[in-house]
């Protein structure tokens, strides 16, 4: 069950941020090295940016297969094995996301209680740390579904498997590797 729009609206917002990211550095650079001006608010607005892409791109990763990992003994394994081993990954996987979710939900909380302000740009605090916990809820969403992949045979192993896509972009002509070689 894939959500078009909401797929399309998660590598928006990802390309957003980093688009406002790269930015805002660059006319920082400029500000501060050709007109000897600086802006205050221009490194905690990155700061804030660099988190969501990375709390964002956690989720976006287990969607596109990009995370890495080392799987070289579970994929000699056979394939009951091999199942069987993906799901208490991802099950280990699933009750990670949900700590880290239950304590970024706490975190966020106590800040808007507290009222703590953002050092260099008027907003509240919580408002940019709202990331944290969407990006966990995302992330909990993504290994669900990679749980139901696995069980209903969809899936064999909770990694990608890196080799085999290595292989499949390799070049079909050989042949100028091997006239390289002589």
């Amino acid at each position: 069950m894939k959500i078009q729009w909401f797929e399309r609206l998660e590598e928006g917002l990802l390309a957003l941020f980093l688009a406002l990211m790269t930015i805002v550095t660059f006319a920082q650079v400029i500000a501060r090295y050709i007109f000897n001006y600086s802006f205050v608010w221009a490194l905690e607005l990155s700061i804030f940016l660099f988190g969501a892409l990375i709390f964002l791109g956690i989720s976006y990763g287990v969607r596109i297969n990009a995370h890495i990992g080392v799987d070289a003994l579970v994929r000699v394994l056979p394939n009951k094995v091999a199942r069987v081993v993906a799901v208490i990954a991802c099950s280990l996987c699933l009750i990670y996301a949900c700590i880290v979710l239950y304590g970024s939900l706490i975190y966020v909380e106590r800040i808007y209680t507290i009222g703590i302000l953002a050092q260099d740009i008027p907003i509240p605090q919580w408002v940019p740390r709202t990331v944290m916990p969407l990006g966990f809820g995302l992330l909990l969403i993504r290994f669900l579904v990679v749980m139901v992949d696995i069980v209903r045979g969809r899936r064999l192993h909770l990694l990608h498997d890196e080799a085999q896509d290595a292989m499949k972009y390799a070049s079909d002509d050989t042949s100028v590797l091997s006239q390289e070689q002589k």
